[in-house]
């Protein structure tokens, strides 16, 4: 079964979606015969590629709202983060511009790291507040995440993997996908939003069973041992 994520590492509904998906993946019977791909978007693809603002300056500038109202929206997401013990720090998040992460999940995705390098950026933008835009960064949570320093470095000095995040995106655009988390589960049933792990467990099962009653149905038409 294979289960496709839209997500952007900016997004703290995503990083809270991650968890409770892994959660829900826990207690699922047949997690083992599910194959999770990270799609990639980009919540905010004019953001500077270069930039150590405060994430709440940019945001409160960006849509014409006071700090105080982003600060206050922000511990509240904050506090749901809690709940599934992850540690947003926003009043020293780095606004980033995600599109360079997104080339480097691809590459690492080749080389079986993306859940590694995923988490790591995750942790990296709203708990360590670290400049996720900037290529040195990248460098060094690339090579964390058990991937080649040189390599992660070559690629984003060049255009590597820029269809493939557009690519992700156009599908995105197809599927009418207009937010993240967005889960697309066996290319049938979606979750829309960082659901309770709960409701995730039913999708999946749900996803499961329908599958393996197509195959039944399919293997109802197959000749076997000459005989029909």
């Amino acid at each position: 079964m294979k289960v496709e994520i839209w997500s952007d590492i900016m997004c703290p509904f995503c990083y809270i979606g991650k968890r409770r998906f892994e959660a829900a993946l826990q207690e699922f019977a047949h997690r083992d015969q599910v194959e999770v791909v990270h799609r990639s978007f980009e919540l905010d693809p004019a953001s500077p590629l270069h930039t150590d603002q405060n994430y709440l300056e940019y945001a409160a500038a960006k849509y014409g709202i006071s700090k105080e109202t982003v600060a206050k929206q922000s511990r509240s997401v904050t506090e749901r983060a809690k709940q599934e013990d992850l540690i947003f720090n926003y009043d020293t998040v780095k606004n980033a511009n995600t599109h360079d992460a997104h080339r480097l999940l691809h590459f690492a995705r080749e080389l079986g790291k993306e859940q590694e390098l995923l988490e790591l950026l995750y942790k990296a933008y709203f708990t360590e507040s670290l400049p996720i835009g900037q290529h040195e960064t990248l460098v060094s949570l690339a090579e964390q995440a058990g991937l080649d320093r040189q390599q992660a470095s070559a690629i984003l000095t060049s255009t590597q993997y820029v269809d493939a995040v557009r690519d992700d995106q156009l599908v995105a655009t197809k599927l009418g996908i207009r937010g993240v988390p967005f889960f697309l589960v066996n290319g049938r049933h979606t979750i829309s939003g960082a659901q309770p792990a709960s409701a995730i467990t039913q999708v999946l099962e749900s996803a499961w069973k329908e599958a393996n009653a197509s195959q039944d149905e399919s293997d109802s038409d197959i000749c076997r041992g000459g005989l029909c």
